[in-house]
C-alpha cells in the first residue's frame, strides 16, 4: 500500500490550489480516504474525508467547510483536495491517509497507511 501527495507550493492569501495523491497497491475505490494537515506545533486536523464509492459520501471540517473539496479519479487512482480562498491558517503539512476523518489519529497516533505530506505555506 502506498500514498504519495504532490501539489504543495508556497500561496498568498485568497489564492487557489490542488493537491493530488497518488494511491497504489490496493483497491483505491474499496476504501475511505482522508485529507489529514499539521500545522507547525500542532495536533493533526482532518479536513475533508470521502466515503468508499460503493457508500459515497464526503464531510468536511467546519474549518475549510465551502472553501475545500475533497474528490478521487478512481480510473487513475488519484485522491484530490481544491483549496480555495486559502488563508495564513491554512498553513500545514497536508496528509492523504487510507483511513476516515478523526478514526486516522486516535490519540494523536497515526492509524492507518498515510503519505509522507506536502507542505502548503500561505503568507
Amino acid at each position: 500500500v502506498q500514498l504519495v501527495e504532490s501539489g504543495g507550493g508556497l500561496m498568498q492569501p485568497g489564492e487557489s490550489l490542488r493537491l493530488s495523491c497518488e494511491a497504489s497497491e490496493f483497491s483505491f475505490s474499496a476504501y475511505a480516504m482522508t485529507w489529514v494537515r499539521q500545522a507547525p506545533g500542532k495536533a493533526f486536523e482532518w479536513v475533508a474525508a470521502t466515503r468508499s464509492v460503493s457508500e459515497g459520501g464526503s464531510k468536511y471540517a467546519d474549518s475549510v467547510k465551502g472553501r475545500f473539496t475533497i474528490s478521487r479519479d478512481t480510473a487513475k487512482s488519484m485522491l484530490y483536495l481544491q483549496l480555495n480562498d486559502l488563508k495564513e491558517d491554512d498553513t500545514a503539512v497536508y496528509y492523504c491517509a487510507r483511513c476516515w476523518a478523526y478514526g486516522c489519529y486516535p490519540a494523536g497516533e497515526k492509524l492507518g497507511t498515510w503519505g509522507h505530506g506536502t507542505q502548503v505555506t500561505v503568507s
